[in-house]
């Protein structure tokens, strides 16, 4: 998995863009349940995962209540993060109020057991000074269980962990999408996010979800029913890498292996003459290499190289990819044309030099990201490191160049952000954010230069997200998924909440950016 050079922290946004030009963020607070004041209820410790000394068992009635003391340095909108328990089979009803003004209701869905813990989010304006935090039970069940109140606020709140849990929340591993990049990127951002969280129970729960997606697909013998035509279908083999290092289990080493295979000298899966992969294996994408595909199948070979095994010839496959892709998709500007096509013929391919025409945002974040993650994999003395360096050193000069100064973010098609119609993309600005940050860690490009684009681009991405009164994340603007066409087909790209190449990205993002 990516950034295993060092160990990841995922904590809170807080820690990384914890004041901001004109404001200062308070750190979050936490308040334990057994601490507050409880009406019809006991505080007890006979289950399992409670922070503290205890938790809060509420009487089982309407109308007992947990009611927190919060003192806030300044008035503002805050996040209420509800650490609770709920071993029954349907959600215990409440209402949160805020010195008796009513917020909005909480969900207190059930958890698999009353061992297990879950994490209910509010938005709420705070005043300065003292707040009087009620919640109350609405039905004869009373409440679920009360572990702690956590209050931060909003540029504060933990948004990887929200994202986690809205996404839960909103679709099961059988309803959230099929054998697909998109979600497999957000189920890769999922395990990076479990693999840096501290709580076993939690972190459980995290992959288990991962889990759950990938059995739907990979039998017991390690088959997948797919045959891997397209780069784009290669790249959910991360998460079976990802579970082959998690559980161990052989069949996700050989679903693993089985697309390996497929990209094997000899295996027939198409080439330019210099060796590129095809974006895909048919007639519409013959002899075309897309930026996206880097990231598609690359960091996979990488992966399998440091994960399971056939390391030289995987890294070596891996690492000739980027620098053929970056032969004829890199321009002097350090960015990467969003493909080329060797034959020269597709609808788009200038005649000179079977480039399309524009620098699509995301493919050039794709590039980013994989690059940057396959550097980190392959080992220091590898004989493509110095040469890869020298790409992403240009590429992050080129990212820096356009970014949007008002925003912090990047625009769909980046190198015209005076255009009309053109517009900032979540997505691929929360990927070269990443791009930069990355380069600047790992020493490649000077942090003097750099780390001011970083910034700026982690407060345009924190921008973009919110968290709305039904207590789930939205992030916007992020561009659906996209062919290659001219600038007019570039802007006209529909503008989605809560895609899952956003969410994906965003947790990528904060994965690098809270270390």
């Amino acid at each position: 998995m990516s950034r295993t050079a060092v160990a990841a922290v995922i904590g809170m946004l807080a820690a990384m863009c914890s004041v901001t030009p004109g404001s200062a963020h308070a750190t979050p607070s936490v308040y334990e349940a057994e601490d507050a004041t409880v009406f019809h209820g006991t505080v007890d410790t006979d289950h399992l995962g409670f922070t503290g000394t205890g938790f809060v068992n509420s009487a089982n009635e309407a109308g007992a209540y947990v009611e927190f003391t919060v003192d806030r340095p300044a008035a503002g909108a805050a996040t209420l993060s509800l650490r609770y328990a709920n071993g029954t089979a349907a959600a215990r009803g409440a209402t949160v109020s805020v010195d008796s003004a009513a917020a909005p209701a909480p969900d207190f869905g059930p958890t698999a057991d009353w061992d297990t813990w879950a994490v209910a989010r509010l938005p709420v304006t705070l005043r300065a000074g003292t707040n009087l935090i009620r919640v109350a039970a609405t039905t004869a069940g009373g409440l679920p269980d009360l572990d702690s109140l956590t209050v931060a606020d909003q540029q504060g709140t933990d948004w990887a962990d929200a994202v986690a849990d809205s996404t839960m929340r909103r679709y099961t591993p059988a309803t959230i999408g099929g054998w697909s990049y998109p979600v497999a990127l957000y189920m890769m951002g999922q395990y990076q996010l479990a693999q840096a969280t501290a709580d076993p129970v939690r972190r459980a729960a995290l992959i288990a979800y991962v889990k759950a997606w990938a059995d739907r697909f990979v039998d017991a013998s390690g088959h997948i029913a797919n045959s891997f035509g397209s780069l784009d279908s290669m790249m959910p083999g991360q998460v079976m890498i990802a579970l082959y290092r998690e559980t161990g289990q052989t069949k996700y080493g050989l679903a693993a292996k089985q697309i390996h295979d497929r990209l094997l000298p000899g295996a027939g899966y198409p080439t330019t003459a210099d060796g590129g992969f095809w974006h895909a294996d048919s007639a519409d994408r013959a002899s075309q290499l897309w930026s996206d595909g880097t990231f598609m199948a690359d960091p996979f070979m990488a992966q399998y190289g440091a994960y399971v095994g056939d390391s030289t010839r995987s890294f070596d496959i891996a690492t000739r990819q980027l620098v053929v892709y970056a032969s004829h998709l890199q321009q002097p500007n350090g960015l990467m044309k969003h493909a080329y096509d060797a034959s020269g013929v597709a609808s788009w391919a200038a005649p000179d030099t079977g480039l399309s025409p524009e620098y699509w945002c995301r493919a050039v974040g794709w590039y980013g990201v994989a690059a940057t993650e396959i550097l980190d994999l392959i080992p220091p003395d590898h004989p493509r490191r110095a040469q890869l360096i020298s790409i992403v050193r240009n590429l992050v000069r080129g990212m820096a160049a356009y970014q949007d100064p008002a925003s912090g973010r990047w625009f769909q098609v980046v190198d015209k952000g005076g255009s009309a119609g053109n517009w900032t993309e979540t997505s691929c600005s929360a990927m070269f954010t990443l791009t930069i940050d990355t380069a600047i860690t790992r020493g490649y490009v000077p942090r003097d230069t750099y780390q001011p684009a970083v910034d700026a681009g982690r407060r345009g991405e924190l921008d973009r997200i919110s968290l709305h009164g039904d207590g789930l994340t939205y992030l916007t603007s992020t561009s659906v998924g996209t062919n290659v066409g001219d600038y007019a087909y570039y802007v006209a790209r529909p503008q989605a909440t809560n895609d899952l190449h956003g969410l994906g990205a965003f947790l990528y993002f904060t994965e690098e950016a809270d270390r």
